[in-house]
């Protein structure tokens, strides 16, 4: 299996590089959950780091990669968006 290493940023994994495997795509996943046991054996704290791009070469303007940075107040829930679908009704 190919592994990708990848830069985080900020949270628990602050400058820590690990190995992350691609999806079907070649890219790797765009939200990198870390699920931290707590100690009193609650649930489990989850922190959230969102993929973004790393940089761009100068002559040529290509992507570099990728790092994650985090997200302190996790991920927003997917919801699928089809053209027949009735939109979401809010009062």
């Amino acid at each position: 299996m190919r592994n990708e290493n990848t830069l985080f940023v900020g949270g628990p994994l602050d400058g820590r590089v690990l190995p992350v495997m691609p999806g079907p795509t070649g890219q790797p996943p765009k939200w990198y959950d870390l699920p931290v046991p707590d100690t009193d054996g609650g649930p489990p704290t989850i922190h959230s780091y969102r993929r973004t791009p790393a940089g761009y070469t100068k002559r040529l303007g290509l992507q570099r990669g990728w790092t994650y940075e985090y997200v302190p107040e996790g991920h927003e829930p997917r919801t699928l968006k089809w053209p027949w679908s009735k939109p979401n009704s809010t009062p």
